[in-house]
């Protein structure tokens, strides 16, 4: 399983915000696979949620916790392994050890130095899965970084973009935004947008090596699942969109300078 837990930094200096990260992760998890235990409050000032070790688990995770990142207010832990079973309705009744290594990992990620990514993952001690999750962990950094330093225009062009469902989404997001398509691909190349919709999979591919419990069953299951998705229904990773959209960025003129873009 993964286990995400995410505790509100500088809490005793500003207002609660457990309310809008809970809107935040309902928005990003909604229709999608993954889910096993809904994001709930636990104690205080922290949210947590249960995850599967899948493909659409893992990859709903990353999206999860580059979100929060994004967001700047949380120190986000990472909990992979065993949980113990059944399971409860929410997660802070739950127990395990990958609840006991989340707890561990957010404490890690309120310990990191300023200008450090707060982000930690913690998997099983033995190998590989240790080397696995410690993997998971620098990718997430990467990622982490981009996505924290990315700038308001660049997320404007990120966001757009996602947002596009036709055939030719970059010139729809031009579009949409009142700028010309060129100015879209310099956002979208001083953004590493392409970068980070590559290397998120990846990162996904990690948590679920090392998340997945070798004595147990970490597919959802029947009366695991939360929400009603269909079983054929596509993994959002944000890799599709890039793929769409590669052509276009691709065959965009480079010769005017990233600078302006930022």
């Amino acid at each position: 399983m993964i286990v995400v837990t995410a505790d509100q930094r500088g809490s005793t200096r500003a207002r609660d915000r457990v309310p809008e990260a809970l809107e935040l992760v309902a928005a990003r998890s909604a229709g999608r696979a993954g889910v096993v235990l809904p994001f709930d409050r636990t104690v205080g000032d922290e949210l947590q949620g249960v995850l599967a070790a899948d493909d659409a688990g893992a990859a709903l995770a990353v999206d999860l916790v580059l979100d929060l990142v994004r967001d700047g207010g949380w120190a986000v832990g990472v909990g992979l392994g065993a949980v113990d079973r059944p399971l409860p309705e929410a997660s802070r009744a739950a127990s395990g050890p990958a609840f006991v290594r989340a707890r561990l990992a957010v404490e890690r990620a309120k310990r990191r130095g300023r200008g450090s990514v707060p982000l930690a993952v913690v998997g099983p001690d033995e190998e590989p899965r240790a080397t696995v999750a410690a993997d998971a962990q620098a990718l997430l950094h990467l990622l982490g970084a981009v996505v924290a330093r990315r700038s308001a225009a660049g997320w404007e062009a990120v966001d757009t973009l996602a947002a596009q469902r036709g055939p030719a989404p970059q010139r729809a997001s031009a579009a949409a935004l009142g700028v010309s398509e060129q100015a879209v691909s310099q956002r979208l190349r001083a953004a590493l947008w392409a970068e980070d919709a590559a290397a998120r999979p990846l990162a996904a591919r990690l948590l679920r090596g090392a998340g997945s419990d070798p004595d147990g069953d970490d597919a959802v299951g029947a009366g695991d699942a939360v929400g009603d998705v269909d079983d054929d229904a596509d993994v959002d990773t944000g890799a599709d969109t890039a793929a769409d959209a590669g052509a276009d960025t691709a065959g965009t003129h480079d010769g005017a300078g990233e600078g302006r873009a930022r």
